[in-house]
């Protein structure tokens, strides 16, 4: 069902006239089918050239411009190719080879940059097929100027001393109507016009275009004469709290943006995270508070169960409450991001999203009756959901699908996880720093959010509550400050014991909640790290419904 538009475009101050023609196809990509779209394509070209035609443009200023939009089978989003231009009408020559190749190889490059993944094998839809009349009403060129011709080669008008580059030196001056196109002024020198003066510096040239236009070179590149360094500077480190938070919260949006069920894409029941090599939290955008503590937890196991076996473009998922998870419906995607040419990841990237269905004995995978974490869900723990760029989707959902309570929807599971691959990728394409500075800056970030929380708990005291609940468990919590040491004690001690119930909250959430408290307390704009947690010693028994042990119920 072919439609048209008119769109304009503006820049340089020159308007194009735009139409496009779009019209829906859902076909494999081949050669054979690039070919048989030729026809299609040169109906599409046609219509959009006689729309822009139409508005008293000639034929020979309108050019077309032909793009497929192409997506892997069973996903939603497209990416948009450029066709190659033809010197002839046909927009795609039967019997081309070759083309479908070149167009896979575009759309892997493309593919893989954006979301940090690829599905090979899987079968490539060519979804649209787009035709973009560009008129040209106006020229870019700019015309050659006609100056009157120089007697004599270039020359300089007088030479004098000028203190450049931290010496007096010997500098020519010239006359920049003495200038003609094609002429080089090597610095020292300075070019004396009307309305301004250029000083042309050492290790620098001064060009005169085609178009009579100066240009300044350099002859020499640069030397940056101070690193940014490993020290903490204050500047640098305001710098880095602000960079860190915004990795994490760009990532936030790219979950948003390529999730595929309402929970993450609308609910934003998610959190993005960066971590430093030892997997500690080094800044949380500020999305849900019961993740912001416990992912930490989730990255150290994928850390200490794969160390030595992690690889570029590797990444892992996980939802166990008793390796850094909350509850079941929580799935933690993990990634190690490499420096090229190392074996060491320099950091991680993680995002955690609440599946709207992880399986269990309820749609939804929130059972209020559940005793056993199996009638909660699938649950995973340090599985590899892509291995060297390679998403393993045909693994994932058999461990979905064979469960004793299965996942209801596989499809919205994979197509969750893969924006959280995508969300984590982004998070590695924005920390382009190198090594040392960012690895220490990330712990720079960490020693400042641990300051903060240890001038907050200089001014606490002493205090101890319990709470009794409806079930007849209690929850009990004793705080005891150091002043000296500037630390604080949050002990647990004298909680009930795990319930038989679904009625517990695992460590990590624990943690979290302690962590959250604090950094509450911080009036500086810090990111949420585990330097906040540095100068706290949480107490929470082993079995007790604050930390409880498999096979706990803990939705």
């Amino acid at each position: 069902h072919p439609f048209a538009g008119v769109l304009s475009a503006y820049g340089m101050g020159l308007a194009d006239v735009r139409t496009l023609k779009q019209a829906a196809v859902e076909k494999t990509l081949t050669d054979e089918l690039l070919g048989s779209l030729g026809v299609e394509f040169e109906a599409l070209s046609q219509q959009a050239r006689a729309n822009v035609e139409a508005q008293g443009l000639s034929a020979d200023k309108v050019r077309v411009a032909k793009t497929l939009a192409l997506k892997y089978d069973g996903t939603d989003t497209t990416i948009e190719l450029a066709l190659p231009a033809t010197p002839h009408p046909s927009p795609l020559p039967q019997g081309e080879r070759g083309l479908a190749a070149s167009l896979l190889k575009q759309f892997e490059v493309t593919y893989r940059q954006r979301y940090g993944f690829l599905m090979p094998g899987r079968a490539l839809v060519v979804e649209a097929i787009a035709a973009e009349a560009i008129g040209q009403t106006q020229s870019a060129q700019e015309s050659t100027p006609d100056l009157l011709a120089r007697p004599t080669g270039m020359q300089a008008r007088a030479e004098v001393k000028a203190f450049t580059d931290n010496a007096l030196r010997v500098t020519q001056v010239f006359y920049r109507e003495d200038l003609r196109p094609g002429d080089i002024i090597t610095g020292p020198a300075i070019i004396k016009e009307p309305i301004a003066t250029t000083v042309v510096e050492p290790e620098w040239r001064a060009v005169v275009t085609p178009q009579n236009h100066l240009v300044l070179e350099r002859t020499k590149k640069a030397e940056r004469a101070h690193a940014i360094g490993t020290t903490a500077d204050p500047v640098l480190l305001e710098v880095f709290n602000n960079l860190f938070m915004a990795i994490a919260e760009q990532m936030g949006v790219t979950l948003a943006n390529t999730s595929y069920s309402v929970n993450i894409k609308e609910r934003l029941d998610f959190s993005c995270a960066i971590f430093d090599p030892e997997g500690n939290l080094v800044a949380n955008a500020p999305h849900m508070p019961v993740h912001l503590g416990s992912m930490g937890e989730s990255v150290r196991v994928i850390l200490e169960k794969r160390a030595g076996q992690m690889k570029p473009g590797d990444a892992f998922v996980l939802n166990a409450p008793y390796a850094g998870g909350t509850h079941i419906p929580d799935v933690t995607v993990v990634t190690p991001i490499f420096l090229p040419g190392e074996t060491t990841p320099l950091f991680y990237t993680a995002a955690r999203g609440h599946h709207a269905d992880i399986g269990g004995i309820t749609p939804g995978s929130m059972p209020p009756f559940s005793k056993h974490i199996s009638e909660e869900g699938v649950l995973l723990d340090n599985v590899q959901l892509v291995r060297e760029g390679v998403f393993l989707e045909a693994e994932l959902t058999q461990i979905f699908t064979h469960d004793a309570y299965p996942v209801r929807n596989v499809a919205q599971n994979i197509g969750d996880l893969r924006a959280q691959v995508a969300s984590c990728n982004k998070g590695a394409n924005e920390l382009t720093f190198g090594r040392e500075v960012v690895v220490a800056y990330m712990k720079h970030v960490q020693d400042n959010a641990e300051e903060s929380v240890r001038r907050v708990i200089h001014k606490l005291t002493d205090g101890e509550f319990g709470v009794d609940l409806d079930d007849g468990s209690h929850i009990h919590v004793k705080v005891s400050i150091n002043r000296d040491e500037r630390t604080a004690k949050v002990d647990f001690t004298g909680t009930s014991a795990q319930r038989p119930s679904n009625f517990n909250a695992p460590r990590s959430v624990s943690r979290a909640v302690v962590l959250y408290v604090f950094r509450t307390l911080v009036d500086d704009e810090i990111p949420m790290n585990a330097g906040c947690l540095k100068p706290i010693n949480i107490v929470i028994p082993d079995g007790s419904m604050l930390s409880p042990v498999y096979p706990a119920a803990v939705v």
